[in-house]
């Protein structure tokens, strides 16, 4: 297990300084500590204290508890605030706030260019992440393991498999992104030169290599902090599921048969409840979050991460109305977002019973806040929060309804479930669908109504049958606001075209289709600059 105090401490500052930045990317770095590469690889310890900072890159923004960010950005927030928004901003499962000051209207209404500051800000964040994963796994080949003994050296490849593990997860976020990008890896010298670019099928090519590869480096049996055998297995069922998108070729076979490996290790499990998942004791369900990003309020602050969706799903204005900010381990409110009423819509018989806590619905999954609140968003009013309804997903709170820790000073605890079996499942059941073998429509409809069965907590409504758009509807209830949204639609050819609107899809009330170059992001504008092998043939 690593440590948590390696990863936020006195580690990342030892692990920064001794990591270089190729100039492919205009990055900035701000080291405290002059130290040479030669002094940090000298001991596993050492080792895994860089290996804690390459997990950390997608939490914190920075070395130190506040300030001292390590990369300078237009909005100045780490990686997953970034991916969140470009992931869920155009899609039915988010209507932003406050998109004048946070400069989400492009982003929300799918009328973005080469311009926009979270296409940029986004973009810069996946590389800087790239080029220090490049680093360490310079310093990490057998041949400068070598002198460490058997044991040690199991164990640095153990960490090299996890650190090429992150790195082909961040290549895939720059295919399903951006559909283009530079390729550099660890074979690449550092110093001033203009790195290849590869297109989509090179960016595919190279990840599901990456994956294949790196799975036998890492660890079979979860440990708490480290991604295991099955997150690669798990990543490659998504890599082969978006084939025709981002590879224009069905890989629905290989999909089920990596669907098949993580299931059929035996290692994981549908946690009981499925709000648990996302509270402040969620490190406790590694039965079901494959990987997990480490969030530890002890150690960092940030206002991205899970502090961005716990208190942005907090209403700042209307609290009074019964949705207490404190009910969720949260100080405030910032009421950042709400929900389009056509997700709320997808659950059965939502509007049923106005309980208490003030969503409704016998499925445990349907946690919106609806009191108080009209379902369509105001299109003439973005900042009116009291039109579309609230989401109430997480929670910075312990399983005994203790808050886990003071979100004004030190963010939240939630840790991120990057990883879920429950995706698998689902995954597994719409490759079948689309003709993989290797499996049945019998077997893909059990481990869908296992899904449902622990929404409702009974078999009770289970189906029959399923299609291709019951699978899709699934996934939205299964994993709003996990970052997977916008990938699924484009999928189904639903992001840009007629066939699903959705209120305020393309910046008008009731929504229209749009031109077909937003089911990805453009390079952004800075990067066309800097390298001429880019271009941004739609834009």
């Amino acid at each position: 297990m690593i440590d948590m105090n390696k990863i936020y401490m006195t580690a990342l500052m030892m692990a920064a300084t001794a990591m270089s930045l190729t100039s492919c990317e205009d990055l900035d770095q701000y080291p405290h500590i002059e130290i040479s590469a030669e002094q940090v690889y000298t001991s596993v310890d050492n080792y895994e204290s860089v290996l804690a900072k390459c997990y950390a890159l997608f939490v914190t923004t920075g070395q130190q508890t506040s300030g001292s960010e390590d990369l300078s950005s237009n909005n100045g927030y780490g990686y997953i605030r970034n991916y969140f928004n470009l992931q869920e901003s155009p899609t039915d499962e988010i209507f932003n706030t406050w998109m004048s000051g946070d400069q989400t209207k492009n982003i929300t209404y799918m009328t973005w260019d080469a311009n926009d500051s979270w296409v940029e800000d986004c973009y810069q964040r996946i590389y800087y992440n790239i080029t220090l994963y490049n680093e360490f796994l310079r310093h990490c080949t057998d041949a400068n393991i070598s002198g460490f003994s058997s044991d040690e050296q199991t164990t640095l490849r153990q960490y090299r498999g996890e650190a090429r593990f992150l790195r082909a997860l961040c290549y895939s976020h720059i295919l399903d992104l951006y559909r283009q990008g530079p390729m550099v890896t660890e074979q690449n010298e550092v110093g001033a030169y203009i790195p290849d670019v590869a297109d989509k099928k090179g960016l595919f090519a190279y990840i599901e290599s990456e994956l294949k590869e790196c799975a036998d480096e890492m660890v079979a049996t979860p440990t708490y902090g480290h991604a295991p055998q099955a997150a690669a297995w798990a990543l490659l069922s998504k890599l082969y599921l978006n084939a025709e998108v981002w590879n224009d070729e069905a890989r629905y076979t290989d999909c089920v048969t990596y669907c098949k490996k993580v299931i059929d290790s035996g290692l994981y499990s549908l946690n009981d409840s499925y709000a648990e998942l996302f509270n402040a004791s969620n490190n406790l369900r590694t039965n079901e979050i494959i990987f997990p990003l480490v969030v530890d309020a002890t150690y960092d602050l940030t206002w991205g991460a899970t502090t961005y969706l716990v208190c942005g799903q907090v209403p700042s204005d209307h609290a009074d109305d019964g949705y207490s900010a404190a009910a969720y381990g949260v100080s405030s409110g910032w009421g950042m977002f709400r929900v389009c009423g056509e997700l709320f819509d997808k659950f059965d018989s939502a509007e049923d019973n106005n309980v208490a806590e003030g969503y409704t619905s016998d499925d445990s999954r349907c946690l919106f806040w609806i009191r108080s609140q009209s379902k369509a968003v105001n299109m003439s009013d973005s900042e009116d929060q009291s039109a579309g309804y609230l989401c109430c997903k997480w929670s910075n709170t312990y399983d005994d309804g203790t808050a886990a820790s003071n979100t004004t000073s030190y963010g939240a605890s939630i840790d991120y479930p990057m990883i879920r079996l429950a995706e698998v499942y689902l995954t597994l059941a719409e490759a079948v669908l689309r003709g993989g073998s290797g499996s049945s429509d019998a077997e893909a409809l059990e481990y869908f109504n296992k899904i449902r069965a622990r929404a409702y907590g009974n078999t009770n409504h289970g189906y029959s049958s399923i299609t291709l758009d019951d699978v899709l509807d699934e996934r939205a209830r299964e994993l709003y606001w996990e970052c997977s949204r916008r990938t699924d639609l484009v999928r189904y050819n639903y992001l840009t075209t007629d066939s699903y609107l959705w209120d305020s899809k393309g910046g008008v009330a009731g929504g229209k289709a749009v031109a077909s170059k937003y089911n990805y992001y453009p390079i952004p504008a800075n990067e066309l600059t800097a390298n001429p092998n880019l271009s941004n043939a739609e834009y």
